[in-house]
């Protein structure tokens, strides 16, 4: 079941191609104590695309600060959080 008071948010990443990129994200989140719930990446040509849904609950950080730690990096965005239940479905299988 769900848990009503998780903090969730996306992150969205996208730039060149390099080596290192989900290692680097996902270095900077544990550090701040950001569990990431789930990842979708892929490469368009030379072009990195990636997804996180994350869990702010045990952040150490607010937003606003997450998002300028991360963006000292790449260029990242950070959608705003909804509480899981606004966007879980328990009736879908697929997401």
């Amino acid at each position: 079941m769900p848990d009503s008071n998780k903090q969730t948010a996306v992150i969205t990443v996208v730039g060149q191609d390099r080596v290192g990129i989900i290692a680097r994200v996902a270095t900077e989140l544990a550090a701040l104590s950001v569990n990431i719930n789930d990842i979708s990446q892929t490469i368009l040509q030379d072009v990195f695309t990636m997804i996180m849904l994350v869990d702010l609950s045990h952040a150490t950080v607010d937003i606003k600060t997450l998002a300028d730690r991360l963006e000292r990096g790449a260029a990242f965005f950070i959608d705003y959080g909804f509480p899981e239940a606004e966007y879980y479905h328990p009736q879908r299988t697929g997401g």
